[in-house]
């Protein structure tokens, strides 16, 4: 009877074996479930363009243009002012923003550099993510917005951690969560993947929330158009020129460049 009833635990058993993920499975669904390895890397430049919404009440127009290897141009459009990143894919970054005191071309911090080469890369962190140096563990599985999602965490070459949460079913990126940097402060960070469309064989989510929890640091992006190899002439990744602006008005948090999904 013993023997029978050991019998039974082990088929009971069985199913959840079966259904057991690892990291590497996971990661390579979630690149499948993007559109797959081999379309990814045959797109060569991007460009997004839609609006951004600041938990102020402020609104604006963003446009994000990337390019292999890494570059990448940023113009984003708020009241009249417009606050320009760029970086040149190798070891360079500039910056003009209006809203803050000093309003000339700024090159980009040692910390904004450190971490721009995964803004850039629009390929995402989980191809070749060896190649990269990142790491990936499986952190678990739980709910999202009642949602059964995994949790994967990633610790990159510069040991930074975070971690991304995907679709149980759909293996399409939920959350991502980490640190960033404002000034001198890291503040966690969160960021919210949301009405994914196809765009030539290829998933991108349309609307991202994003923020630190608990903090005024709070934006929308929405995606009203995305452009696959759209020719991009090097030229819009060199050391930017300042424009003659108006007065800004008074200063506000930053935007950030919209996170790659995957």
């Amino acid at each position: 009877m013993k023997i029978k009833l050991l019998c039974i635990a082990g088929l009971l058993l069985l199913p959840l074996a079966a259904s057991a993920q690892t990291a590497e499975e996971i990661v390579k669904k979630a690149l499948d479930a993007r559109g797959g390895v081999e379309k990814i890397r045959a797109v060569q430049s991007e460009r997004v363009s839609g609006q951004v919404s600041f938990s102020r009440g402020m609104a604006g127009t963003f446009v994000v243009e990337l390019k292999r290897p890494l570059k990448m141009h940023t113009e984003i459009i708020v009241e009249g002012q417009k606050i320009i990143r760029v970086y040149d894919g190798k070891s360079s970054g500039w910056m003009i923003n209006p809203f803050l005191e000093k309003k000339e071309v700024q090159p980009l911090s040692s910390e904004d550099l450190k971490s721009i080469s995964d803004e850039s890369d629009f390929d995402g962190p989980l191809v070749d993510y060896q190649a990269k140096g990142n790491q990936i563990e499986l952190a678990g599985k739980e709910k999202l917005d009642d949602k059964p999602v995994y949790r994967l965490k990633l610790t990159n070459k510069n040991g930074d951690v975070r971690f991304y949460f995907f679709d149980s079913a759909s293996f399409l990126l939920l959350k991502w969560e980490g640190i960033r940097k404002n000034g001198e402060e890291d503040l966690p960070w969160e960021s919210f993947f949301s009405d994914f469309r196809d765009v030539q064989g290829l998933k991108y989510p349309f609307r991202i929330d994003q923020g630190s929890p608990g903090t005024e640091f709070k934006q929308t992006l929405t995606a009203e158009k995305i452009e696959i190899n759209p020719p991009i002439d090097d030229s819009r990744f060199v050391k930017p020129v300042a424009e003659s602006t108006p007065p800004a008005p008074p200063s506000f948090p930053a935007p950030a460049s919209p996170p790659r999904s995957n």
